[in-house]
């Protein structure tokens, strides 16, 4: 039963498209799949995904479980940010790589940073600008 609620937790997330107002994500994959010209049986290897589960995306116009999410992204070489947005916009016709503004970072739940994180997201807007402040006072005393 976890397994299915983890499959369905894409299910309402859906991404904007020029052709359409919102698209769902497995329609954006099967959209990716044909402008880099990447088959079911490739993307299936690439990703460790079976195939009979990809063409289920297709029937029954579901989305993949959260877990593949960066298996997929890596196999079509895009970014989550791409793939869930229509960040590929523009330059996805000429067939460049796409620059964007996301970075992304990894922290360890519980460490000192994740804490500061946790704690930064709980403040109101002039909290945050105190807070940043006094990071830029303190970057620019440790570089004299």
């Amino acid at each position: 039963m976890e397994k299915k609620r983890q499959r369905n937790t894409l299910a309402s997330i859906t991404c904007s498209d020029r052709k359409a107002d919102t698209m769902i994500i497995s329609e954006r994959i099967f959209e990716l799949m044909d402008k880099k010209n990447v088959s079911r049986k490739r993307f299936s290897e690439e990703t460790g995904i079976a195939q009979s589960t990809i063409s289920d995306w297709k029937r029954k116009k579901t989305n993949p479980a959260a877990d593949k999410i960066m298996a997929i992204c890596d196999a079509l070489q895009v970014t989550p940010t791409q793939l869930l947005a229509d960040g590929m916009e523009g330059a996805e016709s000429a067939g460049t790589a796409v620059e964007t503004e996301v970075d992304y970072m990894m922290v360890r739940k519980g460490s000192e940073e994740y804490v500061l994180i946790e704690n930064y997201r709980k403040l109101g807007k002039s909290g945050k600008g105190r807070v940043q402040g006094y990071l830029q006072a303190l970057a620019e005393d440790a570089e004299s």
